[in-house]
């Protein structure tokens, strides 16, 4: 363990209250906690804060879509979040809310400072506006093609494909995501944090070791280029806190966003007596570390380290970001169910097998991390059960029936014991430097070592000569204490299976400390299974699962609020239109498809034939009110081979989804086969 005790202040990023945690997200906030973990069990004094993002726009817009108010909204979401984080082993000292006394009084005691400091300054500008809505539009709320690459579907502060900084009034065709709508240009006051005041300061900084190389270049283009002063205020109707001395302005939300790590550090440390100030005033020895996504790397680097400085506190010791999370090698797919929610996925699996991968696959860079569900299943199962569990059970059973639960009093050799703490310095060093895929390759090495140690004396052939039963004591007891060695390693990334093993091994809770002290002469519980193999069928299930919790997200969204109406994404011309044959078709027989919640199954006359057609139907309807009446298919589609046999068109129907489905009718005077045009 290091000599000093360090007192080190951690935040994640702070998730939106706009909805649901998805393993995307969890991937920053297992990453952060596996490394406060090992500062706790390494013995420093580590504080692990965070937040709710609960402020903007689109909090506003979903909860209007909901029908209640923001405040039930960001309620419910954390409450859902912190329950999420929880059941994967996310342990926070203190999880709040950016709305609360403490952001409001660090927003509004920020902004006062900047703005006596002579760095806040207002100008008219003109700016998105969407006339149906009656509102002005944050960046994330415009979509349009790239100014710069003429790239698609971009919002409208930034191009995901060549990397272009820009305004909302840049986007070529833009659309409102609200309404669909053309914006329009407004002209408006607005209040900007003049962040060029702060170059000089920045560039020493984004060099000195704060962050990793790849964002310090990053960040260089803008030191470069120059900074341009930062609009931080939004006009009503905005959910958030209303700038002081500035009726009807609030603040831009990524303003009050981090000051959330102050607030909930704020809180803590009123519940906890601990002195703020100790920890954030600005020649304060406690250390201070940030974990990001690389996408929000301009807003922790360069703004949030400039409106700290500009304010009287302390910058952070570090921040570090990391890479997005692909699934099977490509972008997480609501369409192929690998868009997964944390809910989902804690119903499916144990989170620490999706801890362990993650922990398998992170290093120090801003790499993407790829979660190869082939390659997830083999991994845990190789590792983690084949490996690390199977040292306990191949010798604990051994110790409780032949030796009375009890380790050996002495070892005939500990060297086995001795490479684990050798090896421990380089694990520690990978931990502190989140090379946590490094730390898995060597503790996996360990783990195999006593695993060919148990190998090569198989304890299960001596134990049939009573006078080999000391060598298998000793041989169970060295596997045993290894198993225990292997705990204290992983503990940071697995602290469920190490309480579980602490119970077995009847110690109390185990700390880095410990790795050199065999237990001897020591009486241990009863082994059980402390994990099971994956089979792939659950990876099936939560996949469908996934599909299914996606559609049932569109239905909130889409019910109840125009405001909630998502643009249209592609065009067709006349042409193609012109191509689909609209016949009026005769119910003849309508039934439920067994094993389906949703699907009918239709027999439909078109006047010359009939066809048969599957429709998602059968919340809206019981299908003895359907036959006998006209409707309208598309007659020329192409089948289609479902589950539950072939569909021969598709039948017509409007509405949010569900109960709230109306199939179209056609009126008075028509036939079956009619041709609809």
């Amino acid at each position: 363990m290091s000599s000093q005790t360090r007192t080190i202040v951690v935040t994640s990023a702070l998730p939106y209250a706009n909805g649901p945690i998805h393993i995307g997200h969890m991937l920053e906030y297992i990453q952060t906690d596996i490394w406060v973990r090992f500062q706790k069990i390494r013995g420093h004094e580590c504080i692990f804060v965070c937040a709710d993002d609960a402020h903007g726009t689109p909090i506003m817009l979903r909860a209007q879509a909901e029908g209640i108010t923001p405040e039930i909204l960001i309620e419910r979401m954390q409450k859902e979040h912190l329950a999420d984080f929880t059941e994967f082993g996310v342990e926070f000292d203190n999880y709040y809310s950016t709305h609360s006394p403490e952001n409001r009084h660090f927003a509004e005691l920020i902004y006062t400072r900047l703005k006596e400091g002579g760095h806040i300054r207002t100008q008219v500008i003109s700016q998105a506006y969407d006339p149906k809505a009656e509102m002005f539009l944050p960046d994330r709320f415009i979509k349009g093609e790239c100014p710069n690459c003429g790239t698609a579907d971009q919002y409208g502060d930034n191009c995901e494909k060549c990397g272009a900084t820009y305004a909302p009034t840049d986007l070529k065709n833009p659309i409102s995501v609200v309404t669909g709508e053309t914006p329009i240009e407004k002209d408006s006051e607005q209040y900007f944090f003049k962040v060029s005041d702060y170059g000089d300061m920045l560039k020493h900084w984004t060099r000195d070791g704060h962050i990793q190389k790849e964002i310090a270049n990053k960040m260089d283009e803008w030191l470069d280029e120059g900074l341009r002063d930062w609009d931080i205020s939004r006009n009503a109707p905005y959910w958030g806190f209303e700038i002081p001395d500035a009726p009807g302005k609030y603040f831009y939300v990524w303003l009050d966003a981090p000051i959330g790590y102050m607030a909930s550090f704020k809180n803590w440390c009123d519940s906890n007596d601990h002195n703020f100030d100790d920890y954030w005033k600005e020649d304060s020895k406690a250390e201070l570390h940030h974990f990001i996504g690389k996408d929000i790397a301009r807003f922790h680097t360069l703004f949030w380290p400039a409106m700290l400085h500009g304010a009287g506190f302390r910058k952070p010791s570090a921040v570090y970001c990391h890479g997005f999370l692909t699934v099977d090698g490509q972008k997480m797919s609501k369409s192929r169910g690998t868009f997964i929610m944390a809910r989902t996925y804690l119903q499916h699996l144990n989170p620490e097998y999706l801890r362990y991968y993650f922990a398998a696959k992170l290093g120090s860079g801003v790499d993407d991390i790829d979660l190869n569900l082939e390659d997830f299943t083999a991994r845990v199962n190789s590792d983690l059960v084949g490996k690390v569990v199977n040292i306990a059970s191949r010798c604990a059973g051994f110790i409780n029936k032949r030796f009375d639960g009890k380790l050996a009093a002495s070892l005939s050799d500990d060297s086995l014991s001795q490479q684990y703490v050798t090896a421990s310095d380089s694990i520690a060093e990978a931990y502190e430097n989140r090379e946590f895929s490094r730390a898995m390759r060597e503790i996996m090495a360990l783990a195999d070592k006593a695993n060919q140690f148990i190998d090569e004396k198989q304890p299960w052939v001596g134990i049939k000569d009573e006078a080999r039963h000391g060598e298998v004591h000793d041989v169970c007891t060295i596997g045993i204490n290894c198993f225990r060695q292997l705990v204290i390693l992983l503990k940071p990334v697995l602290p469920k299976l190490a309480a579980e093993a602490e119970a077995f091994l009847n110690v109390e809770p185990l700390f880095w400390r410990d790795l050199d002290n065999n237990l001897l002469d020591h009486a241990i519980n009863r082994f059980k299974p402390l994990m099971t193999r994956i089979d792939k069928v659950y990876i099936e299930r939560m996949i469908e699962a996934s599909k299914e919790a996606e559609a049932a997200e569109k239905k909130i969204t889409s019910q109840n609020n125009d405001s909630s109406i998502e643009p249209i994404e592609s065009e067709i011309n006349y042409d193609d239109f012109a191509k689909l044959d609209f016949r009026i078709a005769k119910i003849v027989a309508a039934k439920r498809v067994e094993k389906s919640d949703k699907l009918l199954q239709l027999t439909l006359d078109i006047g010359n034939e009939t066809r048969n057609v599957f429709a998602g139907i059968s919340g809206a309807y019981d299908p003895a009110t359907l036959e006998g009446k006209l409707t309208v298919m598309v007659a020329n589609l192409a089948p289609r081979k479902m589950r539950f046999g072939i569909s021969e068109g598709m039948v017509l129907a409007a509405g949010s989804g569900d109960n709230e489905l109306f199939v179209l009718h056609p009126g008075e005077g028509a036939k079956p086969g009619m041709r609809v045009r």
